[in-house]
């Protein structure tokens, strides 16, 4: 009886033996394991860089007062603008005392002392703007919406006056304690002598009297796919319903968000119906906010430039614009591309629209060209339907589908509406031709040079300005 159970206990040890290594041998991780719906999805890394909101908030430009009526500006990203940006956010702005905007002559300190204009468009929070510059102020200072800094040296004595205007139009701080010198002043404007000359019109449009260099780019790109997308949208990828709409959109939603995919792939809008509904409107909340979202939503593509906040209801809508170079990217109607919206309540986003694409580092073409100015672009401006709408002029980017993989940047004066809406003023000049003073687009013929007292040259039909009519046309301007 002993040696029979023993014979038992043997084999049934040699079997459980044999069953142990059947699953070890066929059970191993990652052999034959089927994967759920979410390990399908799991999200890759960001084609874009992550971002924060220093480098989000500075100036569309920089208007320099050379003083004597002169003046230039400065754009983005270019050498003395950065120059000048980075000295300013290392100074220090205290001893705020608020002002009414009418009670100084700003139209007179414009054109008699020098000094320097950083313009915001619609305005910045100061609880963000205090995250570039250093600054210390009050609460309602600190609560306020500033849209430019003026810093001037007094022409009569030896000191610099430093204003914050509020968006309201009625509003000025001063800051009696800045950081600052004559001597930075003068460096600041040194930096714009040999620089075109912009003439004023009004109190802020500014345009060249000389031609304004540019590039026009072809760009490759790369691209999110659906699925990527997807992933970093819905918690469970695997759930979602596409649906396809008559203008050939794919949506896909989970009963609760919603992803609209456009243009062939090129365009994604993001829609959440559970998003909070209180009462929020904290504008520098609801950056930050959007701005982690577009972190953890495919990231940013190169420099982006927060544009503005509006409000709808109890909802706020942000605008970040992308530029390349210098340079904000307008795209060419009806492709959409150049710009990131969010809309946020307490800071939660319940809709946002981004491209899919992503330029690449290096341009597969670049080109030199010449964006007119002087008489052609006054005229052009100055004969431009929408012309009382208009609250900007700069250089940009027309932005158009070149190829399959690649976009074409074209340099443009381009104008911004009330709305903020942009529309092309005018071309730039064709195959890189750097227009001299008198041609049409270049600057004026100085008196002596003209043979008269006016010294306007510039489309007036001096020399030169027969040969550039027949390369540009009738130098009029390319609107849409």
């Amino acid at each position: 009886m002993i040696d029979k159970a023993k014979t038992l206990l043997l084999t049934a040890l040699v079997i459980l033996s044999l069953v142990q290594s059947y699953l070890l041998a066929y059970s191993m991780p990652g052999l034959g394991v089927t994967k759920s719906p979410q390990q399908g999805y799991l999200p890759s890394e960001p084609i874009g860089e992550e971002s924060k909101v220093e480098n989000v908030i500075f100036p569309e430009d920089m208007v320099l007062h050379l003083g004597k009526s002169k003046h230039t500006v400065l754009y983005p990203a270019s050498n003395f603008y950065n120059l000048i940006f980075g000295k300013i956010k290392s100074r220090e702005f205290k001893g705020f005392q608020r002002m009414t905007s009418a009670s100084v002559d700003w139209d007179e300190i414009r054109d008699r002392d020098q000094g320097l204009e950083l313009r915001f468009a619609r305005g910045v929070p100061m609880e963000l703007l205090s995250k570039v510059l250093k600054l210390e102020g009050d609460t309602p200072f600190m609560n306020d919406v500033v849209n430019r800094i003026w810093i001037y040296k007094s022409s009569d004595r030896d000191e610099v006056r430093t204003y914050f205007f509020s968006a309201d139009k009625l509003t000025v701080y001063e800051s009696v304690k800045a950081d600052l010198t004559a001597q930075d002043v003068q460096m600041y404007v040194g930096y714009g002598e040999y620089q075109v000359n912009y003439k004023r019109l009004g109190n802020d449009i500014y345009l060249p009297e000389g031609p304004v260099e540019s590039s026009a780019t072809i760009v490759g790109f790369d691209s999110y796919t659906t699925e990527t997308m997807q992933s970093y949208t819905f918690l469970d990828p695997g759930v979602t319903r596409a649906i396809s709409d008559r203008n050939g959109s794919q949506i896909y939603t989970d009963g609760k968000r919603g992803l609209q995919i456009e243009q062939n792939g090129r365009w994604l809008s993001y829609t959440d119906s559970v998003a909070a509904q209180g009462q929020g409107d904290n504008e520098s909340e609801n950056v930050y906010s959007a701005i982690q979202f577009v972190n953890q939503h495919g990231g940013w593509d190169g420099l982006h430039r927060f544009v503005y906040a509006d409000q709808f209801g109890d909802a706020q809508v942000l605008k970040f614009q992308q530029y390349y170079g210098s340079y904000p990217l307008v795209p060419m109607d009806p492709f959409l591309f150049g710009n990131m919206k969010l809309r946020l309540q307490d800071g939660t986003v319940s809709e946002f629209e981004r491209s899919m694409l992503t330029l690449k580092k290096k341009p597969e073409q670049r080109s030199v060209r010449w964006l007119p100015g002087g008489e052609m672009l006054a005229d052009a401006f100055a004969n431009y339907p929408r012309k009382a709408d208009v609250v900007a002029v700069y250089p940009a980017l027309l932005v158009t589908p070149s190829s399959d993989n690649s976009l074409a940047l074209d340099p443009i004066w381009a104008v911004r509406f009330n709305d903020d809406s942009q529309e092309k003023l005018l071309d730039a000049i064709p195959g890189g031709y750097k227009p001299l003073p008198g041609e049409p687009g270049g600057a004026a013929l100085a008196a002596k040079e003209s043979g008269s007292g006016s010294g306007l040259g510039a489309g007036s039909g001096l020399g030169g300005g027969t040969a550039m009519n027949n390369l540009y046309g009738q130098g009029g301007a390319a609107q849409e």
